[in-house]
């Protein structure tokens, strides 16, 4: 069996290494001319970590990434709203990992070399478009260069993002990724530890969010951590197009920036401006994402990732969310009677579960509790509990990571 998979990000090159250990061939399509590690950090959350290590990547995590040990989300003052251990500090057999995203790319890149060789990777090479025969599907390719080309294989994965080509085939009426109206803003500067050196912080209510997590350590400097921050706010009206196309590698403006945290934020851990100010480069991308979908597969074809379900940068599940797809994805390869089977039941599992976590981000996710906290309390607090009682902060945290599929079972 040999798959066809339109992509070269986390998604697909993970799901290449899966279906590899199914036994099952691949070649990679990259519209991009070479795979490079770009971005800023990601968290990865414990069940997709479970999946990276079975893959053997976990001394690599461990060496370019930071296991991180707790999560605090307070308001815009600094206080407290939540807090809560993370990974194995709270009891997970396998840790969660904060990394540059770029270093995690490049990591699985180097797995996928090491293990399928490097010609399983085009580069320069964007799917265009597919047909289905009976036996096999084929894609139309395009080159850089402008030359044409075809491949052609048993199953096609749409692994190639929000602005996905092999979902616009088999969705040719849906339009555009929907904006939410927030802009967000992130960057990686080196800054001094705070607390241990692995606490994650997110801080700030409906106006303007801002979060702060270090990725990684310099054994030569014990003293600083690389460190990402985000800044997410509100700048126009959902469903309106945003000023500028979604673009993972669009530099942000300091001026259009800044306005969201000077003199908003007061944190015993950062000034919010000092840290973007000192970046230097950094990123801007608007919050899209797409209505859930009925179905992703379709004969020999389906999608997989942002392809099937782009959503919102909150709750750290986008690429976790990928990963487990992959897994599912070649379990069922593995083990169905034929493709059609296998890609039917790929789609039944994954599609309900993603698309439950889509509408949850819609409405801010585990992050959902700060904003429920400053509603009532738009000007700081005495007492949380006043606020909003312990019971009904756990629920909104809790009933996030439960639909996440990350929560852990009670002893």
């Amino acid at each position: 069996m040999k798959a066809l998979i339109a992509g070269a990000g986390i998604g697909g090159l993970i799901t290449a290494l899966f279906l590899r250990e199914a036994g099952i061939d691949v070649e990679i399509f990259e519209r991009a001319d070479a795979v490079r590690e770009l971005g800023v950090g990601i968290n990865m959350l414990p069940h997709a970590v479970r999946e990276l290590a079975g893959l053997g990547l976990m001394p690599e995590l461990d060496t370019h990434g930071i296991r991180t040990r707790e999560l605090i989300y307070a308001n815009r003052f600094g206080q407290t709203v939540w807090q809560e251990l993370r990974g194995v500090d709270a009891g997970y057999d396998v840790p969660q990992i904060s990394i540059h995203r770029g270093r995690l790319l490049g990591l699985i890149h180097e797995a996928v070399i090491e293990k399928l060789g490097r010609d399983v990777i085009r580069t320069g090479c964007r799917v265009e478009g597919f047909e289905q025969a009976v036996d096999s599907v084929s894609v139309r390719l395009a080159g850089h260069d402008g030359r044409s080309g075809r491949a052609q294989g048993d199953l096609l994965i749409g692994a190639d993002g929000i602005h996905s080509t092999v979902r616009a085939q088999l969705y040719p009426d849906e339009g555009p990724p929907i904006w939410n109206g927030v802009m967000l803003w992130r960057g990686v500067a080196e800054w001094p530890v705070w607390r241990d050196g692995r606490t994650m912080a997110i801080a700030g209510g409906n106006f303007a969010k801002f979060v702060f997590y270090p990725i990684a350590a310099d054994p030569e400097r014990p003293d600083i951590r690389l460190t990402n921050w985000a800044v997410m706010a509100t700048t126009g009206p959902r469903g309106a197009s945003p000023s500028r196309r979604e673009d993972w590698t669009r530099y942000g403006v300091l001026e259009e920036a800044l306005p969201f945290v000077r003199n908003r934020f007061r944190l015993d851990f950062v000034d919010p401006a000092a840290i973007i100010q000192t970046t230097g480069n950094f990123y801007e991308y608007p919050n899209c994402d797409r209505e859930p979908l009925p179905r992703w597969s379709f004969g020999r074809v389906t999608l997989l990732g942002d392809a099937a379900h782009p959503m919102y940068p909150v709750g750290s599940n986008g690429a976790s969310q990928a990963i487990l797809d992959a897994k599912s994805l070649a379990l069922h390869l593995r083990v169905a009677g034929t493709i059609g089977e296998a890609l039917s039941a790929y789609d039944q599992e994954r599609r309900p579960a993603t698309s439950g976590i889509v509408l949850a981000n819609r409405q801010g996710g585990p992050e959902g509790v700060i904003d429920l906290v400053e509603a009532r309390a738009p000007d700081g607090f005495g007492d949380i509990d006043a606020v909003a009682s312990h019971e009904e902060r756990e629920g909104v945290v809790r009933g996030y990571a439960s639909l996440a599929g990350f929560a852990k079972r009670k002893e």
